[in-house]
């Protein structure tokens, strides 16, 4: 660090003596102090806008795009987690819920659904009470399917650009806490009923993240990619029968 602020004051220390050695060499030329402040003013009263310029407008203008380069990598990561494993999990954890989601029309997307509807889905899916019951469905099913995809999603949290999805990086952290609680239980099919109370609240943590992270991914897919966008219509966890078959 030292090196690199020493390497900063020289050279601009050197920059300003040359302009400086400059203005003395325009001087002794043309004898003309007048027109050298003229200009010298000039190019001063510019600095404000040149800042102005650089600083808020090009700068905003490349933070964006890196932006923007950021989240088609981050979304890329993100269909992948569904590709493998998000889109099983969710049907898995339907199986603990009151049946309220089941063809709900906030979670049945098509190709018709524009911005607004994805805006109400994603609203119903932050205040829907899913009625999570540990004892509804099979604790063994879910066990067995977050152990067998655990290695796939450690290795989505070496991902470092995850860091800048903090939504997506919190639904990773609920349902690996998930994971440990089913793993760290010898017997799912014999628990007292404080402890199916506690496993229901982590399912239920769980299965809001991934619905709220599903609507998100399903809205970068029909904006961006329809032909995947089609596939994941077809093979929606909330419907009753889905199948990527298509029928008609």
């Amino acid at each position: 660090m030292k090196k690199r602020i020493g390497w900063q004051v020289i050279l601009g220390a050197g920059l300003i003596s040359l302009s400086a050695l400059l203005y003395y060499l325009h001087y002794t030329i043309f004898l003309d102090a007048h027109h050298i402040f003229i200009y010298l003013l000039g190019d001063i009263a510019f600095v404000p806008i040149e800042v102005l310029l650089v600083t808020l407008i090009i700068h905003r203008l490349l933070h964006h795009r890196e932006r923007r380069i950021l989240m088609q990598k981050l979304n890329m990561v993100i269909g992948a987690f569904f590709s493998e494993v998000g889109t099983r999990l969710l049907g898995c954890l339907s199986g603990f819920d009151n049946g309220s989601l089941k063809n709900n029309k906030h979670l049945l997307v098509d190709s018709d659904w524009t911005g607004k509807d994805f805006t109400a889905a994603l609203r119903f899916a932050d205040n829907a009470d899913l009625g999570v019951d540990s004892r509804k469905g099979s604790l063994t099913d879910l066990r067995e399917l977050l152990e067998e995809k655990k290695a796939f999603m450690l290795r989505l949290l070496e991902n470092q650009s995850l860091l800048e999805h903090d939504s997506f990086t919190d639904l990773l952290w609920a349902v690996f806490h998930l994971s440990e609680e089913l793993t760290a239980r010898s017997d799912l099919s014999v628990l007292p009923e404080t402890d199916c109370e506690h496993l229901s609240g982590d399912i239920n943590r769980a299965y809001k993240h991934m619905i709220s992270e599903w609507l998100k991914y399903m809205k970068h897919l029909k904006n961006d990619y329809p032909y995947l966008f089609s596939l994941a219509v077809r093979i929606n966890p909330f419907k009753t029968a889905p199948s990527p078959v298509i029928r008609d």
